[in-house]
């Protein structure tokens, strides 16, 4: 944790602005070196804010590829999906141009689903920018603690690769299936900004990021070398 620097922002309009800066300064980078640029974002609320400033970016949005860390196995009309999120708040205005990847596939399993999300991002080479989030019980993208998968999607002896995550046992989370990459995904990309609010989140983050890598997703992402960010704000 010792190389792990927490940026503390007095508000949560400069905490916005500054994450949505870092994403796009490292898809610009991307478009300027390859011509084309690939970003994963996080759902959940507090992405929101950050999205619609990154929405207004000053890049070339029709060479710019966008999916999500995660999903739901919801249909995209669902409230729940993380797509319908990413619709509403980032692929508006400027950003409109970009192309969407989508992780659910409907009419197939969980894991057929992500099989496909897999094959389907391969073909766009590694990520160029990505926006977590972390839930108050310490989890990134669908790595939740208990979950039967969490020890696959934590191995950085893995390629980067998409996987079906099930339902959590006996009431623990998630409480449906949903589909992540995994930590090599993350630890391979450009830059990994990771935006946590609220002393709870602060607090978490610093006791998980000491923890085991094999079972502790943030321990195990800092473990991997990912190139990660830490901006907070009360």
């Amino acid at each position: 944790m010792s190389d792990i620097r927490i940026e503390t922002f007095p508000d949560k309009d400069g905490w916005a602005d500054a994450c949505a800066n870092r994403l796009s300064g490292a898809l610009s980078a991307a478009l300027s070196e390859g011509d084309k640029a690939l970003f994963a974002g996080a759902g959940g609320s507090t992405p929101s804010p950050i999205y619609r400033r990154l929405a207004q970016a000053d890049l070339d949005w029709s060479k710019v590829a966008v999916t999500l860390v995660d999903e739901r196995h919801v249909p995209e009309s669902s409230p729940d999906s993380n797509a319908r999120l990413m619709r509403e708040t980032l692929l508006t205005g400027p950003a409109a141009a970009a192309r969407f990847i989508p992780l659910h596939h409907s009419a197939v399993t969980v894991d057929r689903a992500a099989a496909l999300a897999a094959k389907a991002l391969q073909a766009e080479g590694p990520l160029d920018a990505v926006l977590l989030g972390m839930g108050e019980d310490g989890h990134i993208c669908s790595m939740f603690p208990g979950s039967p998968t969490l020890k696959t999607l934590l191995t950085t002896a893995l390629e980067p690769a998409v996987f079906g995550v099930p339902p959590g046992r006996d009431g623990m989370a998630p409480p449906q299936e949903r589909i992540s990459l995994n930590i090599p995904y993350l630890a391979r990309a450009r830059r990994v900004v990771l935006a946590l609010t609220g002393a709870k989140k602060r607090a978490m983050f610093e006791a998980e990021a000491t923890g085991d890598p094999a079972v502790r997703p943030i321990a195990a992402l800092i473990a991997s070398g990912a190139p990660l960010e830490v901006l907070w704000t009360e």
